[in-house]
This record gives structure tokens, C-alpha cells and sequence, in this order.
């Protein structure tokens, strides 16, 4: 009888608690406590999402949130462990600056954007949060101008020219 092995494909998935906020409802008997988790995940390699998941527990709510980020996953380019040009992000009142960096540079960044790009898998970028210092704002903020980046080949491709051409 031949046995069979079941192997997990996937890719070895990057999981961030950004935060935790714990909100509280007031009803007749007093205040119910629930917990909204804000997670990142990444494979490394240029999939990047973010999800918030809601429940009473902690640990609840963070898988909620891991659900949610899966589900939610973009691709996005990075040329030498950096992004390919500068973009700046929105979301609401978040706004978040995104620099090219020279290779050794590291991930100069603060807490929320930080996840994100460490999750993508970039290695080298410089970071500046313009706006609101909300998590959940940043968060979007920087993922919007993920979204927005385009290579130099999407760009050739666009204007119908060659790289060539566009990198002058």
C-alpha cells in the first residue's frame, strides 16, 4: 500500500502584528472588551498584504487579521532590493514618502511602514511619514504608493518605446 505525503507548497509566509487596539463598548451590564488586530504579511519576495481582524480574544483577532492581509495580497516591484523611483502615499490624512536607497542602507523606517516593506522584502529604502501617525493610515498610506510604482519596462510598455528610451 503506497503511503502518501501532503506538502505544504506555500511559501513560507512573513506575519506582523502592527497593533493592537483594544476598543471597549459600554452596554447595560458595564464595557465589553474586544480587540481589532492590524497585521502584515509578506512572503519576501514582492507579495505584500495587510489585513485588520476583530474579536474578543487577542489571538482571535489576529488570525482574523492573518485571514485577512491573505487574502488582500498585491505584487510589487523592487529593482536591487529597493523600489524602482520615488513615490509618495496617501490614505486619508496618512502620507508616506518612499526614497530609493543605496545598497547597504538597511530599511530606514518607522513602525508600521517598516512591516510592510520588511514583509515585501525590501532591503534598502528610505522611509519619511508625512502626515497622520496612525497605524491603520500609515499602513494604507504606504501600500497605495507600493501600488502606484511602475518599473521601467511597464513604463516602455505604456508609451509603446523601448527601456532604453525611458532611461534615456
Amino acid at each position: 500500500m503506497a503511503r502518501f505525503e501532503v506538502k505544504d507548497t506555500a511559501p513560507e509566509m512573513i506575519e506582523t502584528t502592527v497593533h493592537i487596539n483594544r476598543v471597549a463598548k459600554t452596554v447595560k451590564g458595564g464595557r465589553r472588551a474586544r480587540f481589532a488586530a492590524l497585521m502584515v504579511v509578506g512572503d519576501g519576495k514582492g507579495n505584500v498584504g495587510f489585513g485588520i481582524g476583530k474579536a474578543a480574544e487577542v489571538p482571535e483577532a489576529i488570525r482574523k487579521g492573518v485571514e485577512a492581509a491573505k487574502k488582500d495580497m498585491i505584487t510589487v516591484p523592487i529593482l536591487n532590493t529597493t523600489v524602482p523611483h520615488e513615490v509618495v502615499g496617501e490614505f486619508g490624512s496618512g502620507r508616506v514618502l518612499l526614497k530609493p536607497a543605496a545598497p547597504g542602507t538597511g530599511v530606514i523606517a518607522g513602525g508600521p511602514v517598516r512591516a510592510v516593506l520588511e514583509a515585501a522584502g525590501y532591503a534598502n529604502i528610505l522611509t519619511k511619514s508625512l502626515g497622520s501617525n496612525n497605524p491603520i493610515n500609515m499602513v494604507r498610506a504606504t501600500m497605495e504608493g507600493l501600488k502606484s510604482m511602475k518599473t521601467a519596462e511597464q513604463v516602455a510598455r505604456l508609451r509603446g518605446k523601448t527601456v532604453e528610451e525611458i532611461l534615456g
